[in-house]
C-alpha cells in the first residue's frame, strides 16, 4: 500500500514538472519568435508573454485539432497548404485575444505560426 502511494505521488510529481517544462519551452519560443520575426510585438512585458504561451498551449491542444479535423477536405484538396493558413489565422486571432500582443499582418501571422510552431517542437523534443 505504501509504494502505491509512493509511485502515485511520484508520477503526479514528473507529470505536473513535464507539463511546466513543457510550458517554460513555449514562453522561450514565444521570446525567440517575437525576436525573429518583423511584425510581431509584446508591448505588456512578461505577463503578456506568459500569457501568450499559455493562450497558445491552449490554441494548440485544444482549438487547433477540431479545426484541423473540420478543414480535413480543404487541406486535402490543397495538399495541406490550408494547414498553413489555419495555423497563420489562429496566430492572428491570439493577437486580438492577448492584450499587449500585436501582429502587423497575415504575412507576419503566417510566419510567426511557422517559427513558433519549429521552435516550439525543437525545444520539446529536447525536453
Amino acid at each position: 500500500m505504501r509504494a502505491t502511494v509512493y509511485y502515485f505521488l511520484l508520477t503526479t510529481y514528473y507529470y505536473y514538472m513535464h507539463t511546466l517544462y513543457r510550458y517554460l519551452g513555449t514562453v522561450a519560443a514565444v521570446i525567440l519568435t517575437v525576436y525573429l520575426v518583423p511584425g510581431v510585438t509584446i508591448t505588456g512585458g512578461w505577463l503578456s508573454t506568459l500569457l501568450v504561451a499559455l493562450v497558445w498551449s491552449v490554441i494548440t491542444m485544444v482549438i487547433r485539432p477540431v479545426l484541423q479535423l473540420l478543414t480535413l477536405p480543404i487541406t486535402i484538396l490543397t495538399f495541406g497548404v490550408f494547414s498553413l493558413i489555419l495555423n497563420a489565422l489562429l496566430f492572428w486571432t491570439m493577437a486580438l485575444v492577448v492584450p499587449g500582443f500585436e501582429v502587423s499582418g497575415f504575412l507576419s501571422a503566417l510566419l510567426g505560426a511557422i517559427v513558433l510552431s519549429i521552435i516550439a517542437w525543437l525545444i520539446q523534443k529536447v525536453l
